[in-house]
């Protein structure tokens, strides 16, 4: 694979954790168990699911593809699994060993899904009276590498 998809694959997965540690950071623990709807999942659900997504993803790499429904977590326990899960995955992107997936597969699979599942935590954050600020993150400071809990500051936030 080359070395520009690698680098790909790590911005995004920075990119996951600079938009997830945003809708994590700051929840009260009850959150985790707001229920927008009788059907839909509850934030501490969807974060149990990111952590699985994660944990699939390092399978899918390391070509032993496996796939656990995990339980919901207190909210700091979830969030510290997803920061986790996202470092061992990029430990494991820069590792010389190859990939057994593709990178676009990878992308296209596990870490689009997880974006999507960000979003929705910042949305249900925002039904559950606990919004977090838009910003234009195109000029946020991503950088491949830093996918642990402390990220840069926001540069441009909107009121």
């Amino acid at each position: 694979m080359s070395e520009e998809k690698i680098e790909l694959l790590r911005h995004a997965l920075a990119t996951l954790a600079y938009r997830g540690g945003k809708v994590l950071r700051g929840a009260p623990p009850d959150f985790a168990d707001f229920r927008a709807g009788g059907t839909t999942r509850t934030p501490g659900q969807i974060l149990a699911h990111l952590g699985d997504l994660l944990d699939w993803a390092l399978t899918l790499a390391e070509g032993t593809e496996a796939w656990h429904d995990s339980p919901t977590l207190s909210w700091e326990q979830g969030t510290t699994r997803f920061f986790t899960a996202l470092e061992a995955l990029d430990r494991r992107l820069t590792s010389a060993a190859p990939l057994a997936c593709s990178a676009e597969a990878q992308f296209q699979g596990p870490i689009a899904d997880s974006l999507t599942h960000v979003g929705q935590i910042a949305m249900l954050r925002r039904l559950a009276g606990w919004p977090v600020r838009g910003e234009n993150y195109l000029k946020a400071e991503i950088v491949a590498g830093r996918v642990g809990p402390d990220q840069a500051s926001p540069k441009f936030e909107f009121e």
